[in-house]
């Protein structure tokens, strides 16, 4: 796979290869996109005919890059008499400053071509090529060149000006340049985009969203973004990267939204820069104690398109929350039913998880008010669609089997749930993990009927409703022969008995029972299931087992959070902390920045762990995994107006401290360092038996 340089900001991004030229692949999103849809598909540098090569190219920040370039092939760089340096930057519009450089005692005469075009594709068409249903235009004039594409009210443009006036044709710029002895010529190449409407302006326009800014702008954002957040210090250098790195990535995939031009994140580029219900809710709540500001834009989002009707083509059913929203060309004609797409049976009880635990860190009692109605119906949808064999579990199966995903768990590929060996089950099916949730949303539904919407009635049969979930759900799914929970049911009520990273999603809502957790945790860090660099999606010896199967053995960061905030809920302190620091390693070999899956090759057969080679690179939950790994260390839970902390971080890790946690408490500080074999046991005994300490700490407003 060739090695490619991406810039972004929220979801608008451009990938191009090391040299800075893009060219359409066949196989991975090269060019410039917005919502969905690709602006540029050629924008290729040549000076006398000849391409140009990089000597070095240096990642500024999420918005900004540079390359530096020789004509020529690599063999000839010695002898190079002209260079080139491509500076650019990106804020919802495109800008390239290209410098032309004469390193010789002579005037250079020289042509420097840009290429430019575009297919106006759909996202989709990308991994899917089709034939587009309208033609591309190009228009030179004025000294710029503009290419359009119109189906109907679908109409996208890209307009592309120089500040030096050159030869302008449908196919690109031409400069005809002169440059002097050690002199230098350069012009500034500005691509601006539009999502246009049946009247022919930018629905940004309307929604006031600002789309065009300078890097400027955005690097005064950036420093506002992380000037809120927590100040980390820490003996570990590796950490203290991988947390800025998280911090930064956050902050690039942020964009606004155009159903409530509210600020949300992007789940991951390339292939999901846009809104996944599932993907945002975990994003936020691993990263509330960090940036809980993301918390309300996206539930209001998700709140704002809740389902109200029965939509076989969408998957929509009342009180479901949406999995993914698309603007692209697809989705607007429904060729793709993302528009929005409610096809995740998980994403509805995460909205009523993320609901409470945005109260219960931030004390905004406001939202939980405001979002009553939305957190009744999605409460009542476990029971009235979720149930679709009345069994008191939630099932799923698509209602449209033409393009709808076929598994809707958050492991979604098509053989992602499989029997021990290997077999697929048939549909609907019940995954574990989705009955944990549902017995989560019912107590924290429970809790905020009780606290905030008076009605104390409904707290109880929401809680006597989760009670008897939990009693018979470990009835049902417990596997006596393996010590561990199935991964699902089929619909004749068997156990789909693969040993799956699912069950630490099971300690993490509160419905295991005590005397289980102890095998779980045994089995998350045993050597079937972790590789030494985290928890496998599938344990070994499983029939569907491959290291570099998407869910079928890969290590997902996100994954391996969420299980270490189970056993940390569960008293496993030192298994917790193990996950952490081998997800904390791993990041150093991505230089900072944890991918969303890397392969589940045992650690003792590698040095450093392997890449999965289509992982998105920047994803939200997987910027989000050292956040709540923090949090898993350092011990920290809110509780009534108070923040417990009781750290146990791994050995040598060292000193953590983190500075302006803020809360509902108001801004605090926590200090955790490592602590010796005796003090670990010491706190697991105390976990355990659920008194939590908490640690000194500095209250301020």
């Amino acid at each position: 796979m060739k090695q490619l340089v991406n810039i972004l900001d929220g979801n608008t991004f451009l990938v191009s290869d090391r040299h800075g030229d893009i060219d359409p692949s066949p196989d991975f999103p090269t060019g410039l996109f917005s919502y969905d849809t690709r602006f540029l598909s050629v924008w290729q540098l040549t000076i006398d005919g000849q391409r140009l090569h990089s000597l070095s190219v240096d990642d500024l920040q999420y918005f900004e890059s540079r390359f530096f370039l020789v004509p020529g092939e690599p063999t000839h760089y010695i002898d190079a008499k002209v260079s080139a340096i491509r500076h650019r930057t990106i804020g919802g519009s495109f800008t390239e400053n290209l410098a032309v450089l004469n390193h010789t005692n002579d005037v250079a005469e020289l042509t420097v071509r840009m290429e430019m075009g575009s297919d106006f594709a759909d996202l989709f068409e990308i991994k899917n090529p089709t034939s587009k249903r309208a033609p591309v235009t190009a228009e030179a004039g004025d000294g710029q060149l503009v290419l359009s594409y119109r189906r109907d009210d679908f109409h996208r443009k890209t307009v592309i000006s120089s500040t030096v006036a050159g030869c302008v044709d449908e196919r690109g710029m031409t400069f005809d340049v002169r440059i002097p002895a050690h002199g230098e010529w350069s012009t500034r190449l500005h691509v601006e985009t539009f999502v246009l409407g049946a009247q022919g302006r930018d629905f940004r326009e309307s929604l006031e969203i600002q789309h065009v800014r300078s890097g400027e702008d955005l690097r005064r954002e950036l420093d506002r973004w992380l000037a809120a957040a927590p100040k980390l210090s820490c003996d570990n250098p590796s950490l203290n990267a991988t947390y800025q790195r998280s911090l930064v990535d956050l902050a690039a995939l942020r964009y606004t939204s155009i159903t409530m031009a509210a600020e949300l994140v992007a789940a991951g580029l390339p292939w999901f820069m846009t809104v996944f219900g599932r993907d945002s809710m975990f994003t936020c709540l691993q990263a509330l104690p960090f940036t809980p500001q993301l918390v309300p834009a996206t539930l209001g989002t998700l709140a704002y398109a809740q389902g109200s009707r029965v939509d076989d083509f969408r998957d929509e059913e009342p009180g479901k929350i949406l999995h993914e929203l698309r603007y692209g060309e697809s989705a607007g004609f429904e060729e793709q039913p993302h528009s929005p797409y409610y096809g995740a049976a998980d994403s509805t009880v995460l909205f009523v998880i993320l609901l409470d635990e945005y109260e219960r860190w931030t004390g905004d009692a406001t939202l939980v008010k405001a979002y009553e109605p939305e957190a009744r119906a999605a409460l009542a949808w476990i029971d009235n669609y979720g149930d679709l064999l009345g069994t008191g579990y939630i099932w799923y199966q698509t209602r449209n089997p033409d393009t709808g995903l076929v598994n809707q768990c958050w492991k979604d590929s098509w053989d992602a749930i499989s029997y021990h060996d290997g077999r697929l089950p048939a549909f609907p099916r019940a995954t574990c993990e989705l009955q944990g949730y549902a017995y989560d949303a019912k107590i924290r539904g429970a809790r905020m009927a009780r606290l905030f919407w008076n009605d104390p009635t409904y707290a109880d049969r929401l809680e006597q409703e989760a009670a008897a979930l939990k009693q018979r759900f470990n009835r049902d799914f417990w596997v006596a022969d393996g010590g561990y929970y199935a991964l699902a049911l089929d619909p004749d009520g068997n156990q789909v008995d693969a040993l799956s990273s699912n069950i630490g999603h099971l300690l993490w809502s509160g419905i295991v029972t005590d005397d289980r957790a102890p095998t779980l945790a045994a089995h998350l860090l045993g050597p079937r299931l972790f590789s030494g660099w985290g928890v496998r999606t599938l344990a070994t010896g499983s029939g569907r087992y491959n290291p570099l199967g998407y869910h079928v053995g890969t290590v997902w960061p996100f994954d391996n959070s969420i299980i270490a905030w189970g056993l940390w809920r569960y008293g496993f302190r030192d298994e917790a902390a193990t996950i952490s620091q081998a997800m904390i390693e791993a990041a150093e070999y991505f230089n900072g920045r944890l991918p969303e899956a890397f392969a589940g090759y045992d650690r003792h057969r590698t040095t450093y762990p392997v890449e999965y080679p289509t992982a998105c690179s920047p994803q939200a939950w997987s910027a989000g995994t050292p956040l709540l790994l923090l949090r898993v260390m350092l011990g920290l839970q809110p509780h009534d107006e108070h923040l417990i902390i009781d750290p146990a971080l791994p050995p040598g890790m060292g000193r953590i401290e983190l500075l302006d946690i803020p809360g509902r408490w108001g801004l605090l500080d926590t200090l955790g360092r490592s602590r010796t074999p005796h003090e670990s046991q010491q706190s697991r005994v105390s976990a355990a038996a659920h008194a939590p300490t908490t640690s000194a700490t500095t209250r301020r407003q």
